[in-house]
C-alpha cells in the first residue's frame, strides 16, 4: 500500500503564531497562519491544499472513467472551492464546489455529465471527504477539435 506524507510545524499562539507546511515529496513548502486560514492573509492553509488534492484527484478519476468508456480526453481542467464556515462544532468545511471543463471528442453532454458525476462519487479524495455536507459539481463539456 502506498503511503503519502506531509508535515506541519506551528510556533506561537493561535492568532499571533505562524507555521510551515511541507509535502513529503519536497515539491511544496509554504507558510500558513491564522490570517491565511481564517481571513485573507498571505500564505497557504490546509483547506487550500485540500482543494488542490480534490481537483487533482477528480481530474484523474474523470480521465480514467472517460478512458474506460472509449473517450480519451484531450484536456481536463478542474477547480475546487473549499468553503470554511462556522458551525456549532467550530470551524468546519461546509461545502466543496468542483468545477470541471473537459475537452473530449465525440461525447454527448448528458453522457459526459453522467461520467463526471461518477468520477465525483468514486474519486479517492471525494470519498475521504464524505463528512463534508455538500460537495457539488459543475461539469462543462468542450467540443474537441479533431487532431490539428
Amino acid at each position: 500500500m502506498t503511503i503519502r506524507e506531509a508535515s506541519a510545524e506551528w510556533q506561537g499562539a493561535l492568532k499571533e503564531g505562524s507555521g510551515r507546511l511541507r509535502l513529503g515529496s519536497g515539491v511544496f513548502e509554504g507558510a500558513y497562519s491564522f490570517p491565511s486560514r481564517f481571513e485573507n492573509g498571505p500564505g497557504t492553509n490546509p483547506e487550500e491544499l485540500i482543494a488542490a488534492a480534490h481537483a487533482g484527484c477528480f481530474s484523474m478519476a474523470l480521465s480514467a472513467i472517460l478512458g474506460r468508456e472509449g473517450h480519451n480526453p484531450r484536456n481536463i481542467r478542474t477547480t475546487a472551492k473549499v468553503h470554511l464556515g462556522a458551525t456549532a462544532a467550530g470551524p468546519t468545511i461546509t461545502r466543496i464546489e468542483l468545477e470541471t471543463e473537459a475537452e473530449v471528442a465525440e461525447l454527448g453532454t448528458e453522457e459526459f455529465e453522467r461520467l463526471a458525476q461518477s468520477a465525483k462519487a468514486t474519486c479517492l479524495v471525494s470519498r475521504a471527504l464524505a463528512g463534508v455536507a455538500d460537495i457539488t459539481l459543475k461539469a462543462v463539456l468542450v467540443e474537441a477539435l479533431e487532431d490539428q
